[in-house]
């Protein structure tokens, strides 16, 4: 068995040039249209805060793109491995390739290799770029995108329960006896029944009183349909900072170490943790999937271009590189019921498919 994966340098550049610009050229595509059907959804409710006009409409473009390209890329590195390995087939070129002495394993080799980068850039641009956008797109979906404070350690919309009353928090700032709260409501119950509803702008926690100050705060009565200013108000003397704070932990908004951090003040309050760990080991086997589409699209590189089979394998490389998706979507579900084990949902379709594709290989072309 010859080992050697690269015995032509200037064929595996070739493939490598090819399979980057086919890649690329394909997000750039699903890019903009994608960014322009969400735009055309949203824009109606970014306009409708007064004030905002065109320059918030770009800001939500420099927001919401860097989530696309991270959702997007894995299709896309599929989608160009096929155009580029049909494109490759029907001018004869593989054919060229396995009479000149090369295998099927080392005329993917350089693509696996390239892949291999793009998942590298993958999850650094995941760790750098995307979820400070969506942090920050979070923050600013929760004040119906308008103003947002300028602090750090942002959290929107946690949900904290007050004895028989539930407080409601758009925008959490801050970790700590430093936590600020924004756009705070109350809702007082007695027996399960809705009695006054309190609002404030603003609120933080006083750590000599061990309670909670909300600032211009207003009451709403219920049963009489009044509101009347209330000021000053004080609340919540069992309510621990950490747990707006832990509240609501979005693992799309934060580092691998940040939600590792995450986990242990979760683990350490006695939280359930399974989702969150879940979503911890798929941030590596996600970008990695990037490294299964040259295998799982292979099968459009081989086999005659004639008589409509080059068209049936691509369309066979499509349906595996949807299904692996398809997979990896279902295994994330059941890790976060529970019926999965963290590690076991994040990283099963992966070998899985991974598998099925070097089986394929093997026994159509090796």
């Amino acid at each position: 068995m010859n080992l050697n994966f690269f015995p032509s340098r200037q064929i595996s550049l070739y493939m490598v040039r090819l399979f980057l610009t086919r890649t690329f050229a394909v997000l750039a595509l699903l890019v903009v249209v994608l960014q322009t059907l969400d735009l055309l959804g949203n824009s109606g409710d970014i306009l409708s805060y007064p004030g905002n006009g065109d320059p918030q409409l770009w800001h939500y473009v420099g927001l919401r793109a860097p989530q696309i390209v991270a959702r997007f890329l894995p299709f896309s590195v599929l989608l160009g491995t096929l155009v580029m390995l049909a494109t490759l087939n029907q001018n004869s070129e593989i054919i060229s390739m396995k009479a000149a002495g090369l295998s099927a394993h080392q005329i993917l080799a350089p693509l696996v290799l390239a892949a291999l980068g793009v998942s590298i850039i993958s999850f650094v641009f995941n760790e750098r770029i995307v979820v400070r956008s969506t942090a920050a797109l979070s923050a600013w979906e929760a004040v119906d995108f308008g103003p947002i404070p300028p602090d750090s350690g942002v959290k929107s919309n946690p949900w904290v329960r007050d004895g028989n009353n539930l407080v409601n928090v758009a925008i959490v700032a801050g970790r700590g006896s430093d936590v600020q709260l924004r756009q705070i409501e109350i809702y007082n119950r007695v027996n399960n029944s809705l009695t006054t509803i309190v609002e404030a702008p603003r609120g933080h926690y006083d750590a000599a009183s061990k309670s909670w100050v909300l600032e211009g705060a207003r009451q709403f009565d219920v049963a009489r349909g009044t509101v009347r200013e209330v000021g000053t108000v004080r609340f919540g003397r069992d309510i621990r900072p950490d747990q707006f704070t832990l509240a609501k932990v979005d693992p799309d908004a934060l580092t691998f170490s940040e939600l590792q951090s995450a986990i242990a003040d979760l683990r350490d309050a006695g939280r359930p943790t399974a989702e969150l760990e879940g979503s911890l080991w798929h941030k590596l086997s996600g970008p990695l999937s990037a490294l299964l589409m040259p295998i799982l699209g292979s099968v459009a590189a081989f086999g005659l271009a004639r008589s409509g089979q080059l068209f049936m394998r691509a369309v066979l490389g499509m349906a595996l590189g949807f299904a692996y998706f398809v997979a990896d979507n279902f295994s994330l579900a059941m890790g976060n019921l529970g019926a999965y084990p963290p590690v076991l949902a994040a990283w099963a379709p992966f070998f899985l498919f991974l598998l099925v594709g070097e089986t394929l290989l093997f026994r159509t072309e090796e």
